[in-house]
């Protein structure tokens, strides 16, 4: 399996800084990922904090 570019941490404050407003398409455009990714992403990681990432089950 490839391994992300991005850390557990990153996608949790790009999922944090749609929910505060930001177009999801900007976030894509700027730190270079597709919606497809970004939507995988929030159904995966949705609702966590980045401390709950080191969490033991996760």
């Amino acid at each position: 399996m490839r391994k992300s570019r991005f850390t557990t941490e990153q996608i949790i404050g790009f999922i944090k800084q749609a929910e505060a407003g930001m177009a999801v398409s900007e976030l894509g455009r700027q730190h270079g990922f597709s919606q497809a990714s970004f939507y995988a992403w929030r159904a995966k990681y949705g609702g966590m904090e980045a401390e709950d990432v080191n969490r033991p089950g996760f």
